[in-house]
This record gives C-alpha cells, structure tokens and sequence, in this order.
C-alpha cells in the first residue's frame, strides 16, 4: 500500500532508538523525510547515517526537551531547513520509577517534564507549521495509564496525560482538518527495557514470565510492528481516524488473563 508520504517531514522525539528509531527507518522507507529529535547526538548521527546509506532522506537535532526553549529549537530549526512540517510523532520518555511511597515532589515533576510537558510543547509550538499542512499527530503512550504497574506515580500520572491529551487535540483541532491519534504500547524489547531487565536478579525467568502474560503468541511486540501502525496514522490512508488510543500489544491490555495459561 502507497502511504502517500514522499517528501513528507515529520519530526520523532526520541527518534534514534527503540520504538522512535522503528518509526524514523520505516518513515523514511516510506520516502518521508524524518526528523529526529534526542539529546544524544552520537546516538541521532547513527541513526540517520544508517538511513542514509540505506537510501533514505533523515535529519537530526540535538535537544533536550525536558527544556522548554529546547523544544522550540526542533520546530525552529526544522522549519528553518525545510520550510514546513507535516507530522509529528510524540514519542521520548522513560520509566523512570517515581512512586507515590518511594518518590518525592521534585522527582515527580522533573518525570513529568520527561515524559508529558514535551508532547505538549512540540505539539505547541509545531502547531502553525501542522494547520497548514493539516498534518496528523501521533502520541505514543504505555499500558501503564490504563493497568497500573506499582512503583512509577510519575509515568503513569504521564501517560494518563499524553491519552487524555490526544482526545482534547482531536477535538480543539477538528476545524483545521487535523488528526491526533495515540499508539498504546504494553511489552515491546528496546535498549531501555533491555537495561531494566538486566537489573534484575534472574533476568531470563522474568522475560518468561513476561511472554507468557502476552495473549497473541506469547512474545513481545516488536518496535517494527509499533512503526507500522503509527505511520500508518500518519498517512492520508487514515483519512477519518482521529482522537483513538490503539493498543498494539498483542491483547495484552484487553483480554482475558486466563489466556496466559490456556
């Protein structure tokens, strides 16, 4: 299926690994021009030097969007290099265990800044370039909102944020044609799960245990099949889907818990 997205720029927070490195390598297969936007410059350059040689048309900036003039830069500079943006995938953040028992004031806010006050202001500032390109959003948000995990107050309360803020900006951007969708993750294999794994005494025992809580063939969610569904919403063939939160984890959220044992 034609996307329909050559020459298309869309910006990706946290574009250079894990779920956002799935999304920019498939964006730019698809013949979009992507931007990425991480603190870590060796990490953006790696990336985009592997879409290049693969073929593909990549960009970088180097931010750090817990700072809010940092977010203003990756719209600024990306207007700057290519005059227009035409999507926006809301995508960097971590788990970062601020708890409500183990947690404090600070903690929580500066978790906040890392995972929901940046949708905001990417989203914001981007806003201009978007209505004119009626150009489409897509947050990507964690199972953690809808099921609790225990031990992260923060990430939750965050994700909460980013789902209860793709329904608003569905509504509040009805009247510019625009659309605003969230892509729901729940157990996908990336350098920050792979990294809390490792931390724990018998890594290998709990990523059974893991596999086997995942209804739809006991594994884990690629970063590719997350990619696929989120350009996808960022294409013209999703024409009249707006304001959705969409799992793609295997029925993990959804269905029935006994499945894990059947």
């Amino acid at each position: 299926m034609n996307l329909n997205l050559q020459d298309k720029v869309i910006i990706v927070s946290g574009g250079a690994k894990g779920i956002g490195e799935a999304i920019v390598k498939l964006l730019a297969a698809e013949g979009a021009i992507a931007v990425i936007a991480g603190r870590n410059k060796a990490d953006n350059i790696k990336t985009v030097e592997a879409i290049q040689a693969a073929g593909g048309k990549c960009f970088q900036i180097v931010a750090e969007l817990t700072k809010p003039q940092e977010c203003k830069k990756v719209i600024d500079e990306t207007l700057k290099k290519f005059g227009r943006i035409d999507g926006l995938v809301n995508n960097a953040g971590i788990n970062d265990g601020v708890g409500l028992e183990q947690g404090n004031y600070e903690s929580f806010i500066a978790s906040l800044h890392k995972n929901l006050v940046h949708y905001y202001l990417l989203a914001h500032y981007a806003l201009p370039a978007l209505k004119k390109s009626k150009g489409a959003i897509v947050n990507i948000s964690s199972k953690t909102a809808e099921t609790g995990q225990g031990g992260t107050s923060a990430y939750a309360a965050s994700n909460g944020g980013r789902n209860a803020l793709t329904r608003e900006w569905a509504v509040e951007l009805l009247k510019y044609g625009m659309r605003v969708n969230a892509v729901v993750v729940a157990e996908s294999w990336t350098p920050l799960y792979e990294k809390w794994i490792n931390t724990l005494t018998d890594p290998e025992k709990k990523l059974q245990e893991i596999y086997s809580k995942i209804p739809l063939e006991n594994r884990m969610t690629t970063t590719e099949e997350i990619a696929n569904t989120v350009v996808f919403l960022l294409s013209e063939r999703s024409s009249h889907t707006t304001g959705q939160l969409i799992h793609v984890d295997g029925g993990y959220v959804h269905l029935d818990r006994a499945l894990a044992n059947a």
